[in-house]
Parts: C-alpha cells; structure tokens; sequence
C-alpha cells in the first residue's frame, strides 16, 4: 500500500466515524500550545548554554531567538564537535545530558519546565473524547500533566456513571499500564515518566533501554488499536524501535496508522522509514499535514457529538494572549542605519471557511457571477465542484442552488501552500479593512488596493462630517487633499496598493501608498490588428503622470513616516477589536475575521552585543 498525505479535515471526518478504534500516541508538539516547551525550544537552550559555557559569552548577549545567533551557535558547537549534527535524532538526549548531567538535575529542569502549563483547546477536546470513551489508549513522551488535568474537569462535568477515571501509569509503575490495558479501562501510559518520577528518560543511555514493561504494552496496543501520533518528531531511538516492532503483531494497527505533522517533507528519516515498512505490511499509512493540535482538534470537533456540557466547557475556551508588556529603551543606542516598513503583522488569520459542494464545476468568476445573480454578497473562491465561502449560509445555498450546491461542513484554509485559499483571505481582508470605515476597495488581478471615498451628492450633511472625522488623521499626515480632481480635470483619490504576503515566519499585510486617478483609457475596438499596425497605434500615455510625480516628490522622510502611520492606525484600527468582511453572525453563517497590529514592522540589527558600540 502506498503512503497517503492528507488534510486535518479529511483526516477528522474519517476518525469520527469510527473513534474507539485508535490510540493516541502524544510527542512535545501536542503541548506546545499549553506553554510547555517543545523538545526543538530545550534543544536551543541547551545549545546556547553549552555555547556560553565554553566561548565565554554572557548569557545575556546571546538571543536564542536569532537566526543569525543560531547560525553562530550550531557553527560553533560543529567546530568543536561537542554534539550530533543539528537535525540528529539523538541531539535533543545528548544536549540534555551534557547541560544537566545528573538525573536530579534532569527532573528538577522538567519540573521547572512543566508546572506553568495549562491544557490548551486541543487537550479539552482530547480529555471530552477520554470522557466519552472515544479514545481507548494514549501513550506519551511528554513529563506534563496535562492531559489528566483535563480530562479530570471534564470527568466532573458528567454524571458519576458516566466517569471514565483515567488510569495514569508512568515508567516506574507499568504494572498498571498492563493491567488497564488488558482489562480495557481507558490508559495513560508516559513511556519517559513524568516530573514526579522515580526514573525519568531523557539521556541517550536512558532511552536506549526503553522500559521492558512499558514496551510491552506499547507493542501489544500496536496489535490492538490503529494509531495516531500527533507532536512526536521521532528522535527517540527506543520508541521507534518498540512501534517498529509493533508490525511484528499478528494484526499491525488494524485502523491504520497517521502521523500528524506540519509538513510531509519535514518528517525525519527514520519516520519515514517506518511509515514505508508499515504500508509494506499492508497497513493504511497516511500523513496528516496540519499546522496545530489546536487546528486538528477544532476539525475533530466540528464533526463529534457529546453531551452539552462537554461542547459548553469546549467552547469557553480563550487562547492566553501572545502579546506581553515590555519596558521601553531608557537609553541611546549606537546609530545603525533603521528601515521603517508599511507592513502591519497579522495576529489572527481565518483557519476555515463554508465549503459548498456542487454538481458542475464552476470558475471563480463564473462563483461571483451567481451571487450578483441572486443579489447575495459573499466572498468565495472556487476549487472546481467546491466552492469555499464566507457569508450566509442561506444566502449561499440560494445563490449556488442551480449549480446543484448544498452545504457541506467547513475546509481548511492553508494560504501557505494553496493558491485558492490565498486569494480568498486576499479578497476577504481588502473588504474587511473597508467594512465601518471611508475607504472603498479597488479590484485588480494585479493586486488589490483601497482609496478614501470622496464626497457624494447622497450623504447627508452628519455623514459626510462623520465620514471626514475619521479621515482627519491621514488629512494632517498628507497636508493635502485627500482627493479631488487633477489639473486635468480627473477624480483622484489617495489610498494604498495592498498584498497579504508570508515573511519571517508569519503573515503581513502589506501597503504601499499611492495617489489613484480616474483616467479614461481608449477604447481598443473589436477588430483584431496585424502585427504592423498595432505597432503604428499611438501608444497611449497617462496624462497626469508628470502630476502625480510632482505630487510625491517633496514628501521627504518625516512626512512619509506621517502617512505609514496614519495608514496604519486607518487598517487596523486600535489593534484590539477583529476586523469582520461579512459581519453574518455566527449561528447563520461563517465570516472571515482577521486582527491586524498597528504597529509597523522596522528594520533592526540581528542582535545587540558591544560590537556595535565600540566607538563609543
């Protein structure tokens, strides 16, 4: 059987149908989310520690967070050859042991490391699935709490009947693992021990001899359940052994076996050896590409069904803030050359939109067409006999009803890797920075833009000087009008050239300024010219270039940061309230809902260290 790659969504909808018949297998990944640190993030910080300690850096100078310090610290430690390669498999256990060489030292740095964490969204639908008996068996890596944590309060939201009471068993009690596994009582097994441990596994030497017990257990669910591993890289030598030699089970995971991971090319070579000898056995292999537990669990979500409480106790879930109060500088820095950037950091992107299915395929076009058709605004994007969309449900169906549509749940949204989805966040953003504010959008394939509305003969006089109030800001910045007609007698409208663009490992808006002008451009006609007389055709020449020009060429640097500014604050408002392109309320449709920072991106030196003030 070959290897499968498949969405988070496409993944769901098949573990919904038959949930009991998997187990869960959890690496660090799983609790990234929850604030515990992933086993890349201790790596880093091994590195840099061991760095410090022998090229006699302050702890202080190095930023971690650097590529550029990255680069210097891997290069180093290759020089000296003090650790495997980056990437290594046995990196993470050799790093460990090197900055902490004691066991006691080990588990005091977990304990430090785990007793911050509070389960995430995706461990609260995991714990609702331990509640309802959907998941038979977890294993996990990790030394945290969290998923006995949560599935402890979602215990106490259902009667006493109906508690599962998690059986927990760690390295240093697998007797217990044996017995909840063969008596069919829902089981935690942590393969490394948790932070309360006796034993913990984190050296090379320790996880070389895995738990004969714990492996036994490991192995025996191997030939009982299918298997779905979600945050685990792989790196552990003696757990790929003991799913290796899960294959040797009469019956190798009888539902199949999914590896969830962020990308399929990013999976380490042993994984990919396994999930290759697993498909030679006959096993259904498939590789899950999702970007979050929290994006898998919301698909799994979406297509369960449990008691109200359980969905209550789901839905109140908040995401702790990503945003956190820092001093600002008390004193000069060295003068470096600082580049001020029009481009706004997005906090918040939409994850899923309707999907309508349809009998006939349709063009993006041909979509947009039905909905002027039936006078329906919406945004879509069309995937062939798919239709992804924000707007009204109802309003969707009647619009796509001659095309055979029907709605059909929700897909995911990767702008990252798929066109389509990219160009509907695109259209989708460009009219949710206009929505509530006086701006109208311009649309082009060549990019989108928005420009400030002009006076109309409908406003009415409380309109229009609510209309000009909001523009007040960018009026001081520009010192100009901010539209009118040209000397030429066209309207012109200042606005900005926007593109939703991926840098830096996250998503931007970005806006360029730009002074738009009605020009009237010739008709072309229908006839079709020869080569030599369309090149005897005037060519024709925008008349109000040399104004437009003109118009730019004396707003210096103070002036320009004036604009960004007043650009900014316009598109994304005080950068604490979301910004809606539908405004359709939750219950009768999906919007797209974005949230932008106001705060401009700018240069900076890749880290500050006394180099750069060594003349003083």
């Amino acid at each position: 059987m070959s290897i499968q790659t498949v969405s988070g969504s496409q993944f769901a909808r098949m573990f919904c149908l038959r949930p009991t018949q998997y187990a869960w297998f959890l690496g660090a990944g799983a609790s990234a989310a929850a604030g515990i640190p992933t086993g890349y993030a201790m790596i880093t910080d091994f590195k840099k520690r061991i760095f410090c300690e022998l090229s006699g850096a302050k702890l202080k100078e190095v930023d971690a967070d650097d590529p550029i310090w990255i680069q210097r610290i891997d290069a180093f430690l290759a020089s000296r050859s003090v650790l495997p390669s980056p990437g290594d498999p046995t990196e993470y256990a050799a790093a460990f042991e090197w900055v902490h060489p004691t066991p006691e030292d080990r588990r005091n740095y977990i304990s430090d490391a785990v007793q911050n964490g509070t389960p995430s969204y995706a461990h609260r639908v995991l714990a609702a699935l331990i509640t309802t008996r959907w998941v038979p068996c977890l294993f996990s890596t990790n030394f945290d709490n969290l998923v006995e944590t949560a599935a402890t309060v979602t215990d106490q939201l259902v009667a006493p009947a109906d508690r599962v009471n998690l059986s927990v068993a760690g390295i240093d009690n697998a007797e217990r693992a044996m017995l909840a596994l063969g008596e069919s009582r829902p089981l935690l097994a942590k393969i490394h021990g948790d932070y309360q441990s006796v034993s913990l596994k984190n050296t090379n030497e320790e996880l070389r001899e895995q738990d004969r017990k714990m492996r036994t257990v490991l192995t025996t669910a191997c030939g009982r359940y299918g298997l779905i591993v979600v945050g685990y890289s792989g790196r552990d030598a003696s757990v790929m052994e003991a799913l290796n030699d899960g294959l040797n089970q009469a019956t190798p995971f009888p539902a199949g076996l999914h590896w969830i991971a962020r990308s399929a090319n990013g999976l380490l070579p042993n994984v990919r050896a396994f999930l290759e000898a697993a498909a030679s056995k006959g096993v259904r292999v498939s590789i899950v590409e999702c970007q979050t537990f929290d994006e898998l669990a919301a698909d799994i979500a979406d297509g369960s069904t449990w008691p109200r409480q359980l969905d209550t106790h789901i839905g109140s879930y908040t995401a702790p803030s990503a945003l956190r109060s820092v001093l600002l500088p008390t004193v000069e820095h060295s003068a470096f050359p600082v580049l001020r950037c029009s481009a706004l950091p997005i906090l918040e992107l939409p994850k899923v939109a309707r999907r309508i299915t349809l009998e006939r395929s349709l063009t993006t076009p041909e979509a947009r067409q039905m909905l002027r058709d039936a006078d329906v605004w919406a945004i879509v994007a069309s995937r062939g006999k798919e239709i992804a969309a924000f707007g009204n449900d109802e309003e969707l169906a009647r619009a796509f009803e001659k095309a055979g549509g029907r709605l059909d749940g929700t897909v995911s949204l990767a702008p990252a890797v798929d066109s389509w989805a990219l160009g509907l966040l695109y259209d989708a953003l460009t009219r949710a920075v206009c929505r509530h504010r006086p701006l109208r959008a311009r649309w082009r394939r060549s990019g989108h833009a928005v420009m400030v509305h002009g006076d109309s003969e409908k406003e009415t006089p409380q309109a229009r000087e609510t209309r000009r109030s909001k523009l007040a800001k960018l009026q001081n910045a520009y010192s100009a009008a901010l539209y009118g007609s040209t000397p030429q007698g066209y309207p012109f409208y200042e606005g900005v050239e926007l593109h939703l663009e991926e840098a830096a490992d996250r998503w931007w808006l970005t806006f360029e300024p730009a002074t738009f002008v009605d020009v009237p451009y010739p008709e072309r006609g229908e006839e079709k010219l020869d080569a030599e007389a369309a090149l005897e055709r005037p060519r024709f020449v925008d008349p109000t270039i040399d104004w437009r020009r003109e118009r730019w060429a004396k707003r210096y640097n103070h002036v320009w940061a004036a604009i960004i500014d007043s650009w900014a604050d316009m598109l994304a408002g005080d950068g604490n309230r979301v910004l809606l392109t539908t405004g359709v309320p939750q219950d009768e449709g999906i919007d797209a809902v974005f949230k932008l920072s106001p705060v401009t991106a700018w240069s900076r030196p890749s880290h500050d260290h006394a180099y750069f003030h060594r003349n003083g």
